[in-house]
């Protein structure tokens, strides 16, 4: 299990606001064949664990896990 400091999950909170627009470079599930690097969707928040709760345009709304998985704010 990934622990976050409370620095890093203020961090990610600031970089990933509710709304922003992302884009997966990483995810580390091999039974989610659908969602690949270069998917994108839409930020709902970001949990006390770090994880990235996304609404992602495939219709999937699978989280990105802190330390696990990976994804970027698209403009």
């Amino acid at each position: 299990m990934n622990f976050i400091s409370k620095e890093a999950l203020e961090r990610i909170r600031e970089q990933y606001p509710e709304g922003a627009r992302v884009e997966l470079t990483k995810m580390n599930d091999p039974y989610r064949t659908d969602l690949v690097p270069g998917c994108r969707g839409t930020v709902r928040f970001v949990d006390d664990m770090g994880t990235i709760h996304v609404s992602w345009d495939i219709g999937s709304s699978l989280g990105v896990v802190y330390g696990e998985d990976a994804c970027k704010v698209i403009k």
